[in-house]
């Protein structure tokens, strides 16, 4: 549709006060701006979620420069010491060799740290995406999915799982849950924990005494359902509860107190190849020191 909203809105304003329109003219620009309005509403959806993973790009770009940053201070650092050793010629070519032979073996394990490290982002990009082409716009917009330091968190709001003030999984969270425990069977090598959160509000039901237990309950609810439901093997899975007690924002709003009840869904891999990687890198010269 070429015609913009707001071009639309004063066109049909024109056309009713008039009165030199029939209403099947009407009804037809009425179709249009449903449609174009429904397409906005889309479009400011889509931007919203383009945003996030820009952010979350933008973060892990970051962090990126930073240990660039810092391997080269490193590399700056050794060539320092390189052209000191250099300003003392009287001790001796044979400790000058030793030293170069420590740099390039110190240059080679950097070098297999830096790509053991962008392994670990590729394999965790690629998780991320899985989860998000898995999921509909609607469970998005109660999802926050983050990379850090290797781990994988998925935080589902608590009015998505379960039903109010309870910790039984309510019926609409079934749908999400299966497509979170088809991403956990695809990576059978990693493990999870399932943590719930409350806010700071005092509980009173039968047989849960406070938050603490509320949150453990809503946890351990998680994880019998990924296991019985969803073929999840147990061995892999670990319930949880942290209580009012690990906020992501302040409880002094009603926004804020919704956002902090919430259940995390860890997701943490071994990471065997960086570890192989990481044992198998070069190790430094075990030569004496300079005299």
């Amino acid at each position: 549709m070429k015609y913009s909203f707001w071009s639309l809105l004063i066109l049909t304003a024109s056309i009713m006060f008039t009165g030199c329109v029939s209403k099947g003219k009407f009804r037809n620009l009425e179709t249009d701006y449903k449609q174009l309005q429904a397409d906005y509403q889309g479009s400011q959806l889509q931007l919203t979620e383009n945003r996030t993973r820009v952010a979350s790009l933008e973060e892990t770009l970051a962090d990126a420069r930073k240990n660039n940053d810092e391997l080269r201070a490193a590399l700056a650092e050794m060539q320092g010491s390189l052209n000191k050793s250099l300003q003392h010629n009287s001790q001796g070519n044979a400790n000058i060799g030793k030293l170069v032979d420590e740099i390039n073996a110190s240059n080679r394990f950097i070098q297999h740290l830096v790509q053991a490290k962008n392994r670990s982002d590729s394999l965790n990009l690629v998780m991320v995406n899985n989860l998000t082409r898995s999921l509909t716009r609607e469970e998005m917009q109660d999802l926050d999915i983050q990379v850090l330091k290797g781990v994988v968190y998925i935080s589902l709001a608590d009015n998505m799982l379960y039903r109010s003030g309870s910790f039984e999984i309510s019926d609409k969270a079934g749908q999400t849950l299966s497509k979170i425990a088809k991403i956990i069977l695809d990576y059978k090598d990693y493990d999870v924990l399932v943590e719930g959160n409350t806010d700071p509000d005092a509980i009173s039901r039968p047989n849960i005494r406070n938050n603490w237990d509320l949150s453990a309950l809503r946890g351990s609810s998680v994880v019998q359902a990924l296991q019985n439901t969803y073929g999840v093997d147990p061995k892999r899975l670990t319930a949880a509860g942290r209580g009012e007690y690990n906020p992501i924002v302040s409880n002094s709003t009603a926004e804020g107190k919704a956002r902090n009840r919430r259940t995390e869904i860890i997701i943490t891999p071994k990471l065997d190849q960086f570890m192989e990687l990481i044992e198998q890198a070069p190790a430094p010269t075990s030569s004496a020191g300079l005299n």
